[in-house]
Parts: C-alpha cells; structure tokens; sequence
C-alpha cells in the first residue's frame, strides 16, 4: 500500500481530454501486476472510456479473466491502440471504436458493432465521463453543463437501452459512479450532480431488469490518478491531488479493477443494485 505515488505531484496541466504518456508519475492500469483466473471466460463486455485511466485497467483485467472486448474511447487513439495491445497479450479480441457518445446514433451503434464483432454482449460498462472545474456557479455555462449531463447520464441510458435486449441471463451493467456523489467536491458542481444521477440510475435500473436476470451496479471511486485529473483541475489540485482521503494519496486504475471484475463475475448473481466504493478509506454515506 505504501508503495503507491503519494503528492506532491510534478505541475502538469494538460489539454482536454488528457493522455496518459504525458502524466507524471504514469498511472498503474496493472500491466504488470493483474493475474486472471478465467472469471470472465468467454464473455463479451463493451467498456466506454477504455483507453485510459480506469477503463483501460477494466479492459486489462476483463481480458486476463477471459473476455473479448469492444473499447469505445472519442479521439485518444494512441492510448486506445495501447490498450487494444494489453488485450490481445491476453489473447483476447480487442476491437476499437472512437466516437462520441454524446450522439445517440452513436451508442446504439457501438451495442450493434459489440454483437456484431464479438457475437454477443453479456457486460456493459458504462465508464466514459466528461469532469470541468469551476470555482463560481456563474462560471458554468449553460453548454458546459448540458456537455456534462450529456456524456454522463444521458449516454448512460442510451447504451443501457440498446444494451439490454442482448443481455441474456446472468447480464451485467457496470455503472461508473464517484464518492462525488455523497461528498460532492463544490468545485466540480456538474460532475457531482450526474454521478449522483448515475446511482439513483443504477439502483433503480437494478429494480427494473431482476426479473430478467440482468444485474446493474456502480463503482464509487475516489481520487483516482488518470488523465482526466491534469486535463480538468488547477495547478494546485493536481499537484497535491489524493491528499485528502486517510491513505492521503490517489489510487492507481489497477486498485479498482478487482472491483468490476467481481460485478461482472456470474458468481455475483445476487449482488444487484450495489454500489462498491473504492476511496481510499474515505467512507460514503
């Protein structure tokens, strides 16, 4: 535990939406570290947000366990392809496909390409989110946050849809949700309002779908070390982020996957409408 990066962090404020190359210490998805078991054997997960951060560590640890994957990223095709690689290392299908989900043409497409590539869908992963920092509410423009609404609620709820019908029994949905959620940080005022939208979403959805078998839960993270973090924050956040929770750093992509990797595990059948944190040893409540 020790072991981890702790802040001070270098100054390294990027353009959205980030790269992992470019961050200083470079994250942990873990490529080196995550040893599958055959979890996942011969399942078919579409993961959105899966060139980086704690998509990329999904995809990792989901091919390792077994499965074949459609990774949906917007533009970053250099750490998609890199990703893509630590799958077909694995020995599993790895197909890409860029876009944003803001469009709902799009994720329904990406459900249809996922079938079509991969023969079936049986994991959806909704993780892809869209995060600005404003210190003042009138700094918030109406397009900043109809964008925020758009790419964390509302293609959740597309690619739900579109998604379900291919889900057979046993079908899981994976929410990416936030500790903002509870503890909304006032400075990322319309991230924290989806990611609470993203649970309610997640434990209604669950009600909904029981009786066709089909799970749905949500990982609460904490400060997670992952582009988004020097593409969307101050100098001064960045540099000291993860401070806050008792572990008093950031966890790595890699501490999260074991978390997603256990929703989606057919051995979780009765494990729905759950929400897992993982924050460091902050609690939510």
């Amino acid at each position: 535990m020790n072991a981890h990066p702790k802040p001070p962090f270098p100054d390294q404020r990027q353009p959205m939406p980030g790269r992992t190359g470019a961050m200083d210490p470079r994250p942990d998805h873990g490529e080196e570290s995550y040893v599958g078991s055959g979890r996942l054997a011969g399942k078919r997960a579409l993961i959105t947000g899966g060139d980086s951060g704690i998509g990329r560590a999904v995809a990792i640890a989901f091919a390792r366990e077994g499965a074949d994957l459609l990774i949906s990223y917007l533009n970053e095709d250099e750490d998609a392809r890199e990703t893509a690689e630590w799958v077909e290392k694995a020995g599993r299908k790895a197909v890409l496909v860029p876009g944003d989900i803001q469009d709902p043409q799009h994720c329904r497409a990406l459900v249809d390409k996922a079938v079509a590539e991969l023969g079936g869908l049986d994991i959806l992963v909704n993780n892809a989110a869209h995060q600005a920092s404003f210190a003042k509410i009138g700094d918030i423009s109406d397009e900043e946050w109809q964008l925020t609404f758009a790419v964390n609620i509302h293609a959740m709820f597309y690619l739900t849809k579109a998604a379900v019908p291919h889900l057979k029994q046993g079908g899981s949905i994976i929410n990416t949700a936030s500790i903002n959620a509870d503890k909304p940080s006032p400075a990322l005022l319309a991230y924290a309002t989806t990611k609470g939208a993203i649970q309610n979403f997640t434990a209604g959805l669950a009600q909904l779908l029981a009786g066709e078998g089909i799970r749905a839960n949500a990982v609460a993270p904490g400060p997670i070390w992952t582009p988004l973090i020097p593409s969307t924050m101050p100098s001064e956040a960045v540099t000291s982020f993860g401070k806050q929770v008792p572990m008093q750093r950031p966890g790595q992509p890699a501490e999260l996957a074991t978390a997603y990797v256990m929703l989606a595990d057919p051995l979780s059948s009765y494990v729905s409408g759950a929400t897992i944190a993982v924050t460091g040893g902050q609690p939510i409540i």
